[in-house]
Order: C-alpha cells, then sequence, then structure tokens
C-alpha cells in the first residue's frame, strides 16, 4: 500500500475502498474477542469456511472475525448480516444450519437466538436484545463491524476521519474541543483530561511523550483491554490527536503480558497505520513526527501507578515515586508526558467529530460521555457493558445484566475494584458518575463485581486484601505492613479466633495506612475492607461472636458449625 501523504488522499483511499464494497453482501461476523476465543471461536470460523466452500458461496459470502460482541457470557456470538440475526452459543456443529438455513434459506434458527433467562422470550435482532439495546455504545458499537487487523475495515466506518478535522485544527483548538466536552480521564482518578493536555502542551521541551494506561491488573477486570483489542486503530486515533495537540513525538502503549491478544492486534494496527502514513514522520503532510509502540509491563499490580509506568517504561523497577512534579512537567525521562488511560483515548475521536459541546451533552453535570464496564458475577447477562453516565446501578445489573442467576438475592456490588468499595442494595440507585461513586466510597473503576446472597462479605474483603498484599511493591512501610497486618487479622477472624477488639484494629491501620502510603495503592488498599465493614458489620461480628459464617463459605467455620 502507497504511503498516504495528505487528508485529500486519505479521502480518496476511503472512497476507494466502499467502492468496493457492497453493504448488502451476506456476512457471517465471528466474536474474535478474548472470551469467544477462549470458547472456540475459531473452530466456529474455520467450519463456517468450510461449509461456505462446499456450497461454492466462498465469492458471495463473507466471514469475519470481528471485535468483542460484548456478550462475552452468551460466546461464541454470531451475527448475519445484514439481517442482523444473532445468535448465541455457537458450536462448529451448528455451521451447516447457519448457512443453509440462515445465510441461502434466510430463516431463523430459533434454537440459537437469545432467550430471556426469565420469561424465555427469545430475541432474533442483536439491536433487540435487552443487554445491547440500554447501553450507549459509543465506543463499543463498532467492535462488530470490523476486523481489529484490517486498517480498510476501520477507514470504511470512517476511521481517521476526527484526525483529518484536528489536523485543521490549532492544537489550542483541539484541547479547547476536549475542554468542552468535559472529558476526565476514565482511568478512575477522574481529573480534567484538557487540564493536563494543556499543561503538557505549554511545557517548555522539544521532546515530549504520550503514554496509554493498559494496565488493567484488576480481577474480573477485562474492559479496557477489550476497547483496544477490538478496535485498536480507534486508539491509535485519539493518542494521534493526543500528540498532535500537545506537541509530543513518542507514544508508548502499556499493557499486561497477559493480554496477548491486545498486544498482537495493537501491534498489527500500529504496524498498518505507519505503512499508510498514519504514524511516523509528517503524519498526512501536516509536520507532524509520531513514533509509536506497545511496552509489555511485567505483571505487577502496582505498575499500573502513574509514575510506575513511567519506571517501567524507563526500564527500571516498576514501583512508585513521590509526585513531587506533575508528569505534564517532568515525566517520561523528565521530559513532559501526556499520560491517559485507555477509554480516555479512545473517546477522543467521537469527541473531535461529535463536537466537544455536543459530547457534553450526554452524562451528568461533572460527568460526560459514557463508561465501559466488565459486568461479571452472579448476574444473567455477563460481559462488556457500554453505558452513558447517569444510569443507576440498577439499570446496569437488572436492566442490562438481566438480574441475578437463579433468582437469587442481590447483596453487594463492587465499584472501583480492590481499591473500591463494596455497595450494598441500598445504595443500587446511586449513578455511574465519578462524585456519585465518590461519595458511595467507591471509585469509577473498569469492572462492576456483582455479589448473591451466598457470598460472604469477609471472604471477599480477605480475598482483595490478599492480592493487594502480592500486588503492591513493598517500599513504603504502611503500605507494605499495614495490608501484611489486616490481612493477618481478617485470617484469624475467618478461622473463629477472632475478638471484637479486630474490628478496631482493622480501622485503626487503614486510617494510618490512608495518609502514610506513598501511591494511590496503599492509600486505597484498605476502601474494600472499609467498605464491607460499614455495610456488612453484622457478618464480621457474626464470625467473631458466633463462630459462624453466614454465608456458609469459611470452611472452618461451617465445618465446626455442622
Amino acid at each position: 500500500m502507497p504511503r498516504v501523504n495528505s487528508p485529500a488522499e486519505l479521502e480518496e483511499l476511503r472512497k476507494d475502498i466502499l467502492s468496493r464494497r457492497d453493504p448488502q453482501k451476506p456476512c457471517v461476523a465471528v466474536c474474535g474477542g478474548t472470551g469467544c476465543h477462549a470458547l472456540g471461536n475459531r473452530k466456529v470460523i474455520s467450519a463456517l469456511q468450510k461449509e461456505i466452500a462446499g456450497r461454492s458461496l466462498t465469492a458471495g459470502v463473507d466471514v469475519k472475525e470481528t471485535g468483542c460482541a460484548g456478550f462475552c457470557g452468551q460466546g461464541p456470538v454470531v451475527v448475519v448480516h445484514p439481517e442482523q440475526i444473532c445468535y448465541v452459543g455457537v458450536t462448529p456443529e451448528d455451521a451447516a444450519d447457519i448457512v443453509s438455513q440462515t445465510v441461502v434459506g434466510k430463516k431463523v434458527i430459533d434454537r440459537l437466538v437469545y432467550a430471556d433467562p426469565v420469561t424465555g422470550e427469545r430475541t432474533v435482532h442483536e439491536s433487540d436484545i435487552p443487554f445491547y439495546k440500554k447501553q450507549m455504545r459509543l465506543l463499543t458499537g463498532d467492535n462488530g463491524k470490523i476486523d481489529p487487523k484490517n486498517i480498510e475495515d476501520y477507514l470504511a466506518i470512517g476511521g481517521y476521519s476526527a484526525l483529518v478535522k484536528a489536523l485543521s485544527m490549532s492544537p489550542e483548538q483541539v484541547v479547547s474541543e476536549i475542554r468542552s466536552s468535559g472529558l476526565r480521564g476514565l482511568g478512575g482518578a477522574g481529573a480534567s483530561a484538557a487540564m493536563k493536555w494543556d499543561a503538557c502542551r505549554k511545557a517548555e521541551g522539544e521532546t515530549k511523550y504520550i503514554i496509554c494506561n493498559s494496565h488493567e491488573g484488576d480481577p474480573g477486570s477485562f474492559a479496557d483491554r477489550r476497547v483496544m483489542e477490538s478496535n485498536p486503530h480507534n486508539l491509535l486515533e485519539g493518542m494521534i490527536i493526543g500528540a498532535y495537540a500537545m506537541g509530543a513525538n513518542e507514544g508508548y502503549i502499556f499493557v499486561g503480558d497477559e493480554f496477548p491478544l491486545t498486544v498482537e492486534n495493537t501491534r498489527a494496527a500500529i504496524k498498518q497505520a505507519e505503512e499508510y502514513g498514519l504514524l511516523g514522520k509528517n503524519v498526512l503532510g501536516s509536520g507532524l513526527n509520531l513514533n509509536m509502540q506497545v511496552t509489555i509491563d511485567g505483571g505487577v499490580y502496582v505498575c499500573g501507578e502513574s509514575t510506575a509506568i513511567m519506571a517501567a517504561i524507563e526500564g527500571r523497577v516498576g514501583e512508585p515515586w513521590s509526585k513531587y512534579d506533575h508528569a505534564t512537567e517532568h515525566g517520561l525521562y523528565a521530559k513532559p508526558t501526556g499520560l491517559n488511560n485507555t477509554q480516555t483515548w479512545a473517546l477522543v475521536p467521537s469527541i473531535i467529530n461529535m463536537g466537544g459541546e455536543q459530547f457534553g451533552k450526554v452524562g451528568t453535570q461533572r460527568s460526560k460521555g459514557t463508561r465501559v464496564f466488565s459486568l461479571v458475577g452472579e448476574v444473567n447477562n455477563t460481559g462488556l457493558v457500554e453505558v452513558p453516565m447517569g444510569m443507576t446501578l440498577r439499570d446496569v445489573i437488572f436492566g442490562i445484566g438481566g438480574g441475578m442467576r437463579e433468582g437469587k438475592k442481590f447483596k453487594a456490588v463492587l465499584v472501583g475494584g480492590p481499591m473500591g468499595a463494596f455497595l450494598p442494595e441500598s445504595l443500587l440507585d446511586v449513578t455511574v458518575d465519578f462524585d456519585e461513586f465518590k461519595k458511595a466510597g467507591g471509585s469509577m473503576g473498569p469492572s462492576l463485581i456483582v455479589m448473591d446472597e451466598n457470598t460472604c462479605m469477609l471472604d471477599m474483603a480477605e480475598y482483595f486484601l490478599t492480592f493487594l498484599s502480592d500486588g503492591s511493591c513493598g517500599k513504603c512501610t504502611p503500605c507494605r505492613e499495614g495490608l501484611r497486618q489486616m490481612l493477618k487479622t481478617t485470617n484469624r477472624i475467618k478461622a473463629g479466633k477472632g475478638a471484637r477488639g479486630d474490628l478496631d484494629t482493622l480501622e485503626e491501620i487503614s486510617a494510618v495506612q490512608k495518609v502514610a502510603s506513598l501511591c494511590g495503592l496503599g492509600q486505597c488498599a484498605s476502601s474494600t475492607l472499609l467498605s464491607a465493614l460499614k455495610h456488612f458489620r453484622n457478618e464480621f461480628e457474626a464470625h467473631i461472636d458466633g463462630k459462624r459464617c453466614p454465608a456458609g463459605v469459611c470452611k472452618i467455620l461451617t465445618t465446626a458449625g455442622s
């Protein structure tokens, strides 16, 4: 492919791609997300291709492996276009029927369409399934339309048009659009994206960097990696626009080594973008020179902290350092650095295309746009969900998630991951909003973990203390020793050897750890424990006073009480 040297050439290329495509041509789209991949999607694809070839239909029917469809708990997901007939739980043995009955015969296979777990009602079309219908999919809506490794698929749906628009503006104007959008960092802290961009833009120095934090090491969380692996060019486009606005010439995407498909798809996208002239020297003739690379982290949870990320990229031990200077002034290699989360970068093309003011109409007064969560746990419909800011947790869990499995009672939802909070049923009407989550004790993490009546909250608190203890760098005493002591205390309570004074001890250690730890991990490490104590203290007391586990989970107490 000849390098594209200008916006005009890019638009000509887009027209050429579209002229070679028939939107009415039958296409069997198979979800290629990590979840469906684990459930055997490649075998389904092979079976479909074999069946189509056997009927001499290869020229007239496409089979495409797409980005994550989101309906992970129902995978592998297959959508037949242009009718948009959605099949779930597809196996290789279903390929013959899909081709003969649906692709050729235009008939729906009832046994393969989604059935509501409560009512049994079947839904044929993807957009009508409640799981999808109640979402607002700015970031994830195109996942099922494109092959993540095919840049022409992205260009065909308007990809890189936001970059063209941004390059026609001044860097100051781009920052102004981000400011008017109200975009806040979606890594959890919620800082103003525009403020960070503007500070980096104004910082002195010819060398500047941008970083995408795609570390995402939280248990139960896969939102950022699915956004990236499903539509990597969208992420790159957002980062290129950011680099232009901030004056950066080097970009890093920091991702966990446990996400091989994410790394594979993103590296392929970078290579394609370089070949097409969208990365490298003089991007689209604009004068912007930008190199991008994927950097693999060491797998330690604390590496997701901003200063630890920069230390790891520099080849040092991935542990936090004191934040005497802002990264926008003194960041990677002591140069001005703009660091944002995956979803923050990925929303930038939508903001530029829609206009900041229009984008800002989505959401609440202080939390704009959408948020992608991995919805997991004891709900009927698990997967990747994208909701507008302002939707209640009740609507997410019971509307999109389809309620609790097997009709069990809701007990809690963890918002904000290991450093978030367990929220009880009385707080289900809290909205997806930075400030509302903070008031409730949580944060805007990438996952929502739902628990039912059979969950022991002491057991859950102990699990996350163990996770954080293993993930801490151990550099500062309050974090390292605080976690060790809290874990030792919860272990003792679980074993039926606790005392009432242990609960006071846990709260005292938490208070010291919060103010004395060096980084956010230590400062927030006790959040899940404290929320469990606040909302489910009676369960802790039952373990201490009655030597019993109300949920019947803690084995020593269950055995002792039997």
